[in-house]
């Protein structure tokens, strides 16, 4: 006889997989099963494929001024929308576990300490890991938008090892620069 078994866990991250959090459903039907599940409140109906945003602890808010065009380039770079207020001209954006929030100017952003001008973000540049530069690099470039420096590789110094890096940095549609990099491991000096 085939044994049948369903693992069902209160948090599908948890390794406590013991017996109260096992349903043996050798001897069950289907209809058994589901009302066991649906009433039973050692078990919680989840999606697995559900999507769990986890937040950074540290998220950049980005003013921009037109939200249409910066997610246009951002999704171009391959970030994809988390969720979005339309009526507030804010969406809050990932690529792997890089975050950022991108919110339209107004007229009354309390914000706003001083006047924006072009390019927005003068004096910083966000470096973002990932895993396909090469990708990201043609498709930033096949659309037309501005690459500060080509890909390049550049090692950095940390104390007795040399960390490795190939990177290129783009301006976004309001100037901001973004530094893709990928790792390219590290070597001792």
């Amino acid at each position: 006889m085939k044994e049948r078994c369903i693992v069902l866990l209160n948090n599908f991250k948890s390794q406590n997989y013991d017996a109260q959090n096992i349903l043996d459903t050798t001897n069950l039907s289907i209809s058994d099963i589901i009302n066991i599940i649906e009433n039973d409140n050692r078990f919680v109906l989840s999606n697995i494929n559900e999507n769990s945003l986890e937040f950074n602890k540290n998220i950049p808010e980005l003013a921009v001024s037109n939200l249409e065009n910066s997610l246009k380039f951002y999704k171009t770079a391959g970030f994809k929308i988390e969720y979005d207020r339309p009526e507030n001209k804010f969406a809050f954006i990932s690529l792997g576990e890089i975050q950022f929030m991108l919110q339209e100017l107004s007229n009354n952003d309390k914000w706003e300490l001083a006047p924006l001008t072009y390019p927005f973000g003068n004096g910083i540049n966000f470096q973002l890991e990932v895993n396909n530069l090469d990708e990201i690099y043609s498709n930033l470039k096949n659309s037309n938008y501005k690459i500060a420096f080509d890909i390049e590789e550049n090692w950095y110094r940390q104390n007795n090892k040399l960390l490795g890096n190939k990177e290129f940095l783009v301006q976004d549609p309001d100037g901001y620069l973004l530094r893709f990099s990928e790792d390219l491991g590290e070597k001792e000096i």
